[in-house]
């Protein structure tokens, strides 16, 4: 499960790939209940837009904020079933997450080790997301949250690598810049053809243990 990366800052491309702008303001790495940015596109005008979203998927229906601490990632061979994420996808509420990065555990050397993954290219990325709308009952706050949807990975040439032995192998959905519109604008047919990690750009991995500061 991704827990962990690095929300994009390089507008270029951004606005090139998307023809988008970035937010302003948000952290230099993301964990759940963190901001990152997100790209949308509305299925009545057309209008695609970047925000920010909170990590963590918090339904229309939650009493509170709590559940996000388990939607952060959505197994996407059951999110149209599943009760956290259902809405979302039978609304076609399909994002992409801009990132640099993302991280996984490697248990290579018998204890978890922060590995880097990122394309080849070096360029930035859009990680398939699914995005929903909560008011906090409390505040009276609109929150917009995702969760990255991941399949499964164990045939994948980097990230079977990951994670503990014994655990199925996951990854986020990559999509290809050819592809942003087509996810975004997807109905559910299209979007459980675009549940593979067979189109995704190709990708590397290399450590990356924490800094103290």
């Amino acid at each position: 499960m991704c827990t962990n990366f690095t929300p994009t800052k390089k507008s270029q491309w951004v606005n090139e790939k998307l023809g988008v702008g970035l937010p302003a303001k948000y952290p230099t790495e993301s964990y759940p209940g963190f901001d990152a940015p997100v790209v949308v596109k509305s299925h009545q005008t057309g209008r695609v837009a970047c925000g920010l979203a909170k990590f963590g998927l918090i339904p229309s229906w939650a009493k509170d904020d709590k559940i996000a601490r388990h939607t952060y990632n959505a197994r996407s061979e059951t999110a149209a079933e599943k009760l956290s994420y259902r809405a979302a996808w039978r609304q076609r509420q399909f994002g992409l997450v801009l990132v640099d990065n993302f991280y996984e555990p490697s248990y290579e050397s018998g204890k978890a080790v922060r590995w880097q993954i990122e394309l080849t290219s070096g360029d930035p990325f859009g990680i398939a997301c699914l995005w929903d709308r909560w008011t906090d009952p409390a505040s009276g706050e609109l929150v917009v949250s995702f969760s990255m949807l991941t399949v499964n990975a164990d045939e994948h040439s980097v990230m079977k690598q990951f994670h503990k032995l014994g655990d199925e192998k996951r990854t986020p959905v990559i999509i290809a810049p050819e592809l942003h519109d087509k996810w975004l604008s997807a109905d559910v047919a299209q979007a459980s053809e675009l549940m593979t990690w067979s189109h995704m750009p190709e990708l590397k991995a290399m450590a990356a243990p924490r800094v103290a500061i």
